[in-house]
């Protein structure tokens, strides 16, 4: 083989023989012939109905292990659950976010039922542990009241103290 045109370089004359070639190459309207090739096939060959081969045992070969799948379950689960959760939570939200007199009243009515049982069970958990006294007194009850006054006044300033006992 010839390798002199690799290693050195194309004379004035070589390298317009080749770039006249590449131009009238590329500029060839005749086109050569394509291939057609299918894309599919069909075998209509009937099945038989059954076969004269034995079934054959196929090992288990999973990729996944058994407690990854599992795993994978349960995430699925409690992802829906929470997807459940998600969506109540935006229904209530959504009627929050429309405030009316109605839906405020709704919105507070559990909090002020709850209340209303808690000051019930207070109450009554009070009287319970109230002792019942009945206080006779039988002397004479005596009164005193001394009042003091103190005033003093100096210019535009006044002072008053008074004292009961």
């Amino acid at each position: 083989m010839d390798f002199d045109h690799i290693t050195r370089p194309l004379t004035d004359a070589e390298a317009k023989a080749e770039a006249e070639r590449i131009i009238t190459r590329s500029f060839r309207t005749e086109t050569p012939p394509v291939r057609q090739f299918p894309t599919s096939f069909r075998d209509d060959t009937k099945l038989p109905a059954y076969g004269d081969t034995p079934p054959v045992h196929q090992d288990d070969k999973r990729i996944v292990p058994a407690w990854a799948a599992g795993i994978a379950v349960a995430s699925i689960g409690v992802g829906a659950g929470i997807t459940g959760i998600g969506c109540g939570a935006w229904l209530v939200l959504q009627g929050l976010a429309s405030v009316t007199l109605y839906g405020v009243l709704m919105v507070t009515l559990p909090f002020a039922g709850v209340a209303m049982v808690a000051t019930a069970i207070g109450g009554a958990i009070n009287k319970a542990r109230s002792a019942v006294t009945n206080n006779v007194y039988e002397a004479p009850v005596v009164q005193n009241t001394q009042i003091n006054n103190t005033s003093n006044q100096r210019g535009m300033f006044s002072r008053t103290r008074n004292d009961v006992r």
